[in-house]
């Protein structure tokens, strides 16, 4: 007893110490193990999640469209291409023109859609390359034009839609895509104010 009395305060700072590396000590080793834990469970995870990959194979992003090719090309066929192909991807896969295609009234550039309906025609023969076969739609007062479908004939019947401003409109649709609204045949070079006001109770973009 009388060694404790002498040493107390000694003791008192030896045994608060012991303390608190037993503490340290015991937080250090609840620290491994959540740790270790941890990693089991994200290690768990990202196998089953490596199993799901191998199961359900992601959708790859290039999605597939579906060409119809006519006219003058070596193969006229019904081609499957990837999205983000152009026209002359599709005249490629179909063996390439013939000797007598009208190459100059075909935007070979332009992006093809799912659907579309690529037609060369022969030379002398009329323009006709669309995204689908040109649709007209009635309304209960006129006949209107679609003029993301329309081919250069269609829209010459149009009032002060000539054969130069009906190409500038087929090239325009399929270098910028298909407009939006009937405003958007303003930005067409050659078509101003006057001749949209003719024109525009008779067209449709839909």
């Amino acid at each position: 007893m009388e060694f404790i009395k002498q040493h107390k305060y000694p003791l008192i700072i030896i045994t608060i110490v012991l303390s608190f590396l037993a503490f340290f000590y015991y937080s250090n080793s609840m620290k491994e193990e959540i740790d270790h834990e941890l990693d089991k469970v994200l290690l768990q995870n990202n196998e089953e999640n490596i199993e799901e990959d191998i199961e359900n194979p992601a959708i790859e992003m290039s999605s597939e469209i579906v060409i119809d090719v006519k006219g003058a090309v070596i193969k006229p066929d019904v081609y499957v291409m990837e999205s983000g192909d152009r026209i002359h991807h599709v005249i490629e896969k179909a063996g390439g023109l013939t000797a007598d295609a009208n190459q100059l009234s075909i935007n070979l550039a332009a992006l093809l859609e799912d659907g579309m309906v690529v037609y060369v025609p022969k030379q002398g023969e009329e323009e006709n390359i669309a995204a689908s076969s040109p649709i007209i739609t009635s309304s209960s007062d006129s006949t209107k034009i679609n003029v993301n479908k329309a081919t250069s004939e269609e829209l010459q019947t149009l009032s002060g839609i000539g054969p130069s401003k009906a190409e500038a409109i087929i090239s325009y649709r399929n270098e910028s895509g298909p407009f939006k609204t009937e405003e958007d045949l303003l930005k067409v070079s050659g078509i101003g104010q006057k001749t949209f006001e003719k024109l525009k109770e008779n067209i449709t973009v839909k």
